[in-house]
């Protein structure tokens, strides 16, 4: 066997147990989400004037599964990004590793951020919203899956794109984004995020803009974020042209 064989072999086995830990943690936050479900499903509902009602008794059983799998997946992820960062630490640089070991926690914390925005901010707007749409119209009875399959619609997606100015860090160290061509598309970035903001929130001009203005924000901090990235890349490309010369 090749010692290049032998390598792949190696990486590979390093893959699968960072695999099984994250595999491992997983299945342990599921169990005990599972084992507290009904604090968290009382929790979820605390603030509804209504109570949910399921269609049959599989239903219960999906509920339950769901609400583990989620929060699980939850705790989960500080455990996936931290095992992906010891998976490729090895081919680091001590420089790369004190930098890269900084988006940890930021990329948790924009995750949360996310979360929280989503549920206590836009979930109530939307929900407030199309309930009273149809009040006058239709006797309101929410089944258990689709109201939580509504909430992950109305959360998840923030979590993801508060990770945007982690995403612009990452993608300027690359090279493959500037902040002077950001700053350039600003119009058309703004144009997106209005067009997203206006689907995703209720057709009213407050709830609009309680969504538009935090992702304009997450944007222009965003280009602050690769200018700095930026400077700094010119900086380490010019001292190692100082050194090979």
């Amino acid at each position: 066997m090749t010692d290049q064989s032998m390598n792949i072999l190696d990486h590979l086995d390093e893959l699968r147990k960072r695999v099984m830990v994250v595999l491992a943690a997983f299945i342990i936050f599921f169990i005990a989400s599972f084992v507290f479900v009904t604090n968290i499903y009382d929790w979820f509902v605390k603030d509804l004037d209504m109570t949910l009602t399921v269609l049959g008794p599989l239903d219960i059983v999906y509920v339950y599964f769901l609400l583990a799998g989620v929060i699980a997946l939850g705790l989960s992820i500080p455990v996936l990004i931290w095992q992906i960062w010891l998976f490729v630490k090895p081919a680091l640089t001590k420089r790369e590793q004190r930098l890269t070991i900084i988006y940890i926690p930021a990329s948790l914390f924009l995750f949360i951020a996310g979360l929280s925005f989503g549920y206590f901010i836009v979930l109530p707007l939307v929900l407030n919203f199309l309930t009273g749409l149809g009040s006058d119209m239709f006797t309101m009875m929410f089944t258990t899956d689709k109201y939580f399959q509504f909430v992950l619609r109305m959360t998840i997606p923030f979590s993801i794109l508060f990770e945007m100015p982690l995403v612009v860090m990452f993608l300027t160290s690359l090279g493959i984004v500037t902040p002077k061509g950001m700053q350039k598309n600003r119009k058309y970035a703004f144009f997106v995020i209005v067009v997203i903001s206006v689907l995703i929130s209720p057709p009213d001009f407050i709830s609009d803009v309680l969504v538009i203005i935090p992702l304009l924000f997450l944007y222009e901090v965003s280009i602050i974020l690769s200018s700095i990235i930026f400077r700094r890349k010119l900086k380490k490309e010019q001292e190692n042209e100082n050194t090979e010369v």
